[in-house]
């Protein structure tokens, strides 16, 4: 998007910088041909009355072009000529309504009830209306021809073009001399984005597996704890009945250990006594 709107942008620079040079050559032009701008045989004038009206009309913008044979020209035609308007000699641009036998035109405008009072020489023609007209820009073209016109809309436009354009060079230039980094074409960042999806692929797979045999091998553990406690009961079982057998045996030796003692006890007193009576 970004480079597209920079197309754009420089696009429009360009036509703007254009529009400027060819403004810059009429206003050149006309200043050095007696207000007649002049641009490859094409002359464009300024409507300054409604006379034409409605063909075009005061401040319409008209393209007029040399003529190379005079001779040519014949009734219907719009041509632009010398005149005295007021005592001065001015450009008008009325339709020729005769062809003199001297190649003198009779000419009237089409909003005017009657031809123009003076007839036109071949010698003071200075062009024919080429059908063009752009409404309303006569007025624009007037005041670009102004020295103050010519600088807002001609010199500073094309001042700014001029210092974008360096702007645009100096950076082509430095980053001219940076280290180019390898560019990848399409097709290797198309390769390396279907590597990373198998590789994720992959670890999500492996990730499954892992998780499928987590509970196997706790089962494992589990039997082999179950395992492991029944072994420890039938040893503790065992050693019980080991001591049962212990303390039963030593009961059996302190029954006979006192029946011996009672035996011995008795004995003992039947000798006392039997000394007793003896010795009376």
């Amino acid at each position: 998007m970004k480079k597209v709107l920079s197309i754009v942008l420089n696009v429009f620079a360009w036509i703007v910088l254009i529009f400027a040079l060819l403004i810059t050559v009429v206003v050149f032009s006309s200043g050095k041909n007696n207000g007649v701008a002049n641009l490859f045989g094409y002359i464009p004038m300024t409507v300054e009355s409604d006379s034409m009206k409605p063909t075009f009309s005061k401040n319409d913008l008209i393209i007029c072009k040399e003529v190379d044979d005079v001779k040519s020209l014949k009734e219907g035609d719009v041509i632009t000529f010398w005149t005295m308007i007021n005592g001065q000699r001015a450009k008008n641009t009325h339709r020729i309504v005769t062809v003199n036998d001297d190649g003198s035109f009779v000419t009237r405008g089409d909003n005017n009830p009657a031809d123009d009072t003076d007839s036109v020489r071949a010698a003071d023609v200075i062009g024919k209306w080429t059908n063009t007209k752009i409404k309303g820009f006569g007025k624009a073209m007037n005041f670009l021809r102004t020295k103050k016109g010519f600088f807002i809309c001609i010199l500073i436009p094309m001042a700014i073009f001029f210092l974008i354009e360096l702007y645009k060079f100096i950076v082509a230039l430095i980053e001219a001399k940076r280290p180019e980094a390898p560019e990848l074409d399409e097709e290797e960042i198309k390769r390396r984005a279907v590597e990373e999806y198998l590789a994720a692929q992959k670890l999500k797979e492996s990730g499954a597996e892992a998780a499928k045999e987590l509970p196997a091998e706790a089962k494992s553990l589990a039997d082999k704890a179950e395992a492991a406690a029944d072994s420890a009961a039938e040893t503790a079982q065992e050693m019980a009945e080991k001591a049962e057998e212990a303390a039963d045996k030593t009961a059996d030796a302190v029954g006979a250990a006192a029946e011996e003692i009672t035996e011995a006890a008795e004995t003992a007193e039947e000798t006392i006594k039997e000394e007793v009576s003896a010795s009376e």
